[in-house]
């Protein structure tokens, strides 16, 4: 009888992540936005039970932080729980998010639960009606940090075993976009001759390679404007020389980036009236939270922004259509002004050209530096990213050009 086995792939869940910058949130969106994280927790649990699979994998950053919340470990637990009920066993191991010696207060799981103890690779093996099936190997990080590569920590423990499948929490050596953590080289990956490579740390989904598959899954849960793609898991049968994988989505809301030009636009009522008929167009199958980006090349746009009237057009649409089951709310807007350019008599010497030249060598940073030492005004203050500071200095330059140019 041929042997089969069927399993979900998932990492990076995030639990009870904080959701930076979206303070300004209403109250009822906001807690739907807490709450995601655990939602696409709960749609995991659904999707395994529905698919009748033999485990379930989870690699890495289960939790948002070490100093894991009681509601978290909970919620984890009774989705341990929800499985054991179904006969479905999972296997974790930890990342530089969830590490071992962090959490002081550590839950305990049910039996069907399988958790990788420390950093040395170690193995469990995965039986149906008393026959092995399926070796899956793994670690977990004790500390924040695991920089050394663990690839060849990694070695089969028997080959009459039908399926060999690896969990690593970490990035290639050669990506640039994240934190280098237990970093490997994907011919090392292959050379292992597992069936397959379950990867975790990565936000970005990604299968880089098939047959055997190496493969991110990416988070389950959107978190910030970045990760506005569909998130979820993978769903995966093999036989023998054979894989099949199925991307699932399990995210509860959904990012989306918005750009209206509002060029034709002569009154900020039409400005109005072009967001709302825009909005209403999005196909939409989960609530979604907009990052708006308003274009122009008229310089109205700029007084429409100097005088609060854009902000009041988003705050008027918030209030109007985030009470839907599928809300769209707009948590972020940004104006810009696209016929900006000096006439040709004003550059060189004169002063706005000068301001032009040396716009790109100011630093805003420098200048907020006593809001940010204030006692009372960095508790409600996130580090500027540098996108943060470039949209800051561009906004600003926008602004002075405009009021310049008007003299």
């Amino acid at each position: 009888m041929e042997k089969k086995i069927s399993f979900i792939h998932a990492a990076d869940l995030h639990l009870d992540s904080p959701f930076k910058g979206l303070s300004d949130v209403n109250e009822t969106v906001f807690q739907e936005i807490r709450q995601s994280t655990f939602t696409a927790l709960n749609n995991l649990v659904a999707v395994a039970i529905k698919k009748k699979v033999d485990f379930v994998l989870l690699v890495g950053d289960l939790f948002d932080n070490e100093k894991q919340s009681l509601k978290a470990q909970i919620s984890l637990r009774n989705a341990f729980e929800e499985l054991q009920r179904h006969y479905i066993d999972v296997y974790v191991s930890y990342g530089n998010h969830d590490y071992v010696e962090g959490n002081r207060y550590p839950i305990t799981y049910p039996e069907n639960v399988h958790v990788f103890p420390d950093e040395q690779v170690r193995s469990f093996t995965y039986e149906k009606d008393h026959i092995p099936l399926a070796t899956i190997y793994g670690f977990s990080y004790e500390r924040r940090a695991v920089v050394e590569n663990k690839v060849n920590q990694y070695k089969k423990i028997d080959e009459q075993i039908p399926f060999h499948i690896a969990m690593l929490h970490g990035s290639i050596e050669s990506n640039t976009e994240h934190d280098t953590y237990a970093p490997f080289k994907l011919g090392e990956l292959l050379e292992k001759d597992f069936d397959y490579w379950a990867l975790g740390h990565i936000h970005k989904r990604a299968v880089l390679k098939e047959n055997p598959s190496v493969v991110y899954p990416g988070n389950i849960q959107g978190r910030n404007r970045k990760e506005s793609d569909e998130k979820g898991c993978y769903y995966v049968e093999m036989v023998k020389g054979k894989q099949t994988l199925e991307f699932i989505a399990l995210n509860a809301i959904q990012y989306g980036h918005v750009t209206i030009d509002v060029s034709e636009c002569e009154t900020i009522h039409q400005v109005e009236q072009r967001i709302t008929k825009q909005l209403k167009e999005l196909d939409v199958a989960l609530p979604l939270l907009v990052d708006l980006e308003l274009h122009s090349n008229k310089d109205t746009i700029l007084e429409w922004k100097n005088e609060n009237l854009l902000q009041e057009i988003v705050e008027m649409w918030n209030e109007s259509f985030s009470q839907q089951k599928n809300w769209i709310y707009i948590f972020r807007y940004t104006s810009k002004y696209t016929n900006i350019a000096l006439p040709n008599n004003m550059r060189g010497e004169h002063f706005l050209g000068e301001l032009t030249m040396n716009v790109d060598h100011f630093s805003s940073a420098s200048h907020l530096t006593d809001l940010y030492q204030h006692k009372e005004a960095r508790k409600y203050l996130d580090v500027l990213s540098e996108e943060m500071e470039e949209q800051i200095k561009k906004e600003a330059y926008e602004l002075v050009l405009h009021e310049l140019m008007k003299e």
